[in-house]
């Protein structure tokens, strides 16, 4: 069983004991998470795409880690005109297990 699930602006295909990589969620290490926004399912055979079959549909998974990304060095140049600027950014991110995904009705 596959669904494309919707977190934090992105959409990820998953399915049952994926490690995914989202953006990061208020939650701590070992929460449960569960995702409504269900763009995908496909179960066996035939995918669903229906609204109202995916309203019911749901994604489990738990946090299995916090933590922020290798850092990117964001630069600005502006040529002729003495103008740099270098600056340093680490993404946050949430780390999750696919753990269930329920079907609507």
């Amino acid at each position: 069983m596959e669904a494309v699930i919707i977190s934090g602006g992105k959409q990820y295909l998953v399915r049952e004991g994926d490690l995914v990589r989202l953006e990061h969620l208020p939650t701590a290490q070992g929460d449960t998470v569960e995702f409504r926004e269900v763009a995908y399912l496909r179960a066996e055979g035939d995918p669903v795409v229906d609204p109202a079959q995916l309203g019911a549909a749901r994604v489990l998974g738990q946090v299995v880690r916090l933590g922020r990304a290798k850092k990117i060095i964001v630069g600005k140049f502006k040529r002729r005109k003495n103008y740099r600027r270098r600056q340093g950014h680490r993404q946050a991110f949430t780390q999750v297990r696919i753990t269930r995904i329920v079907a609507g009705a």
